[in-house]
């Protein structure tokens, strides 16, 4: 009995000791010693623009991490895909012509104090180096200057038109066909007066300049550049003179195509080629009022191609402000009854 209850009470005492020992081990102890670290220096305030930079970086951390927990949730994590390669720039519309003859350069024209061009008669300006021409035609606009907008822009190069103001006034839809295609449209007089005509007063030299001017205004809706063309190439010391009080660039010719007096396409491709053989370069006139001028320029821009020349295509540095007065006159100028019929649905052909 005596032993019995012996071994009952040392199994008691090893309980409690036990239960002592666990309890002193497990628990945390109050003079336990905390882990070593360094205080971290205090951080100095942000400016406010650096504050709104932290906080959208922040949202946009969070963003993306809200992004990324989703996709984790739906699916295992995979590697990071490359970086894409950045979206090339979208390059200028091009020719759609690869050989086309095409414009080898532009050249802007400040047209103060009215500088001249064209050494037939303005022995001013040689910008223009070997194999090189500018485009330019006068007359119109005309039924026929159509087929020599398209004829341009098959081989995508430019040229300088020089109308007549009163034919503005019959075809302004025919001129506003030229501007759309992007090309310079100065004035040839309203009424392709001679302005070296004696009988002709300095008064109404001035007005057939400033009413060819107006009239393009009128046609376009906006100011033309500021350059002329003298018909038959006819100047005087007067209108060269007024022409350098508006700023305006007078030109002249190096490459007459005499395509007002040719009978064929032919015959004005001939003198165009065979003058420049003998020239290498230079403004050349034409006339897109001429019939055979269309005809021809097709064959003659591949021509200047093959022969190795190329177009300079001429701007101006600024419009020309044209003169109230003039433009109040145009706009009272009678205009003939547009039905707006398509000339086919009325004048058709049956038989040849």
């Amino acid at each position: 009995m005596r032993s019995a209850l012996g071994l009952m009470l040392a199994s008691v005492v090893t309980a409690i000791v036990i239960a002592g020992v666990w309890f002193w081990t497990s628990s945390p102890r109050a003079d336990a010693a905390p882990p070593q670290t360094t205080a971290a220096a205090k951080a100095e305030p942000l400016p406010a623009a650096a504050k709104q930079a932290a906080r959208d970086d922040v949202e946009t951390t969070a963003a993306l991490s809200k992004r990324a927990d989703a996709t984790q949730a739906a699916a295992p994590a995979a590697a990071p895909a490359p970086a894409p390669m950045p979206a090339p720039v979208a390059a200028a519309p091009k020719c759609a012509n690869p050989d086309a003859l095409g414009i080898s350069r532009t050249v802007v024209v400040d047209t103060n104090g009215g500088p001249g061009f064209g050494f037939l008669q303005y022995k001013q300006y040689d910008f223009l180096t070997d194999k090189e021409v500018v485009l330019t035609f006068d007359d119109g606009p005309w039924p026929t200057t159509p087929a020599v907008l398209k004829a341009l822009a098959d081989e995508c190069t430019k040229a300088v038109f020089f109308p007549i103001g009163l034919h503005t006034t019959y075809h302004p839809d025919i001129l506003r066909q030229v501007a759309a295609a992007g090309h310079t449209i100065g004035a040839h007089t309203w009424s392709h007066a001679h302005l070296a005509n004696k009988k002709l007063t300095e008064q109404q030299a001035k007005d057939e300049i400033e009413k060819g001017f107006s009239a393009v205004k009128l046609a376009l809706g906006a100011n033309p550049a500021p350059f002329f063309r003298f018909p038959a190439l006819a100047h005087t010391p007067a209108t060269t003179a007024y022409l350098g009080t508006r700023n305006i660039a007078m030109f002249s010719v190096d490459v007459d195509s005499n395509d007002f007096k040719s009978k064929s396409a032919d015959e004005v491709i001939n003198n165009v080629m065979t003058k420049l053989d003998k020239e290498h370069k230079g403004i050349i006139l034409m006339h897109d009022l001429q019939k055979h001028t269309a005809q021809a320029l097709p064959t003659l821009l591949r021509k200047l191609k093959a022969g190795g020349y190329k177009v300079v295509w001429m701007k101006a540095k600024t419009q020309l402000e044209t003169l109230p007065e003039y433009d109040a006159m145009m706009a009272k100028t009678e205009k003939p009854i547009a039905t707006g019929r398509p000339i086919g649905n009325v004048v058709q052909t049956v038989a040849e």
